[in-house]
């Protein structure tokens, strides 16, 4: 992975890596028959590579291609997808991107985006990509997720502090 990172930025091809590994990363993701065959010790070295250039050879460039083969070649094509998602954390961190995880108990009001997004620039001290996701069970609030912190603002949550403060409480008043 950081061979790759190393190739994208002498050949000035990092967006285009990326996007070609993004590509990849939507592909394996979309068919659990391509993860079973590119997983399987049974299916040879050529079948796989024949797979690989037939689905992406005119989709991907030299520099994404070469990095196939030589996975194939070093028996490492089942790691692919944690290799491409371990590619793009890296050049999010050398350009300094973060991506922040917004989840709401209803779908977040688009006119509310770019504020929270300059408001956890200002938090974080990088440029924010922000993805949203929906979840009923938080009831209202919202949770952010930045790398491995968690801010948990959701209504769930607080109400769980609730009942946990009343519970100790009353077993302090016992």
């Amino acid at each position: 992975m950081v061979a790759l990172m190393d190739v994208a930025l002498e050949a000035k091809a990092l967006d285009s890596v990326a996007r070609d590994l993004e590509l990849v990363q939507k592909t394996l993701a979309a068919s659990r028959d391509l993860r079973r065959m590119m997983a399987s010790p049974v299916v040879s070295r050529a079948k796989k590579w024949a797979v690989f250039r037939e689905l992406f050879a005119s989709h991907v460039g030299k520099e994404t291609m070469s990095f196939f083969e030589l996975l194939l070649e070093k028996d490492r094509e089942a790691e692919l997808p944690e290799i491409a998602a371990q590619f793009l954390a890296l050049r999010d961190e050398k350009l300094g991107l973060v991506t922040v995880e917004v989840t709401t108990a209803v779908a977040f009001p688009p006119d509310r985006e770019d504020p929270l997004k300059k408001l956890l620039e200002l938090h974080t001290g990088k440029t924010v990509k922000l993805r949203f996701a929906v979840d009923a069970s938080i009831k209202a609030g919202m949770v952010l997720k930045i790398g491995d912190t968690v801010l948990d603002g959701s209504v769930t949550r607080q109400l769980a502090r609730l009942r946990e403060r009343l519970i100790e409480g009353s077993a302090l008043s016992n």
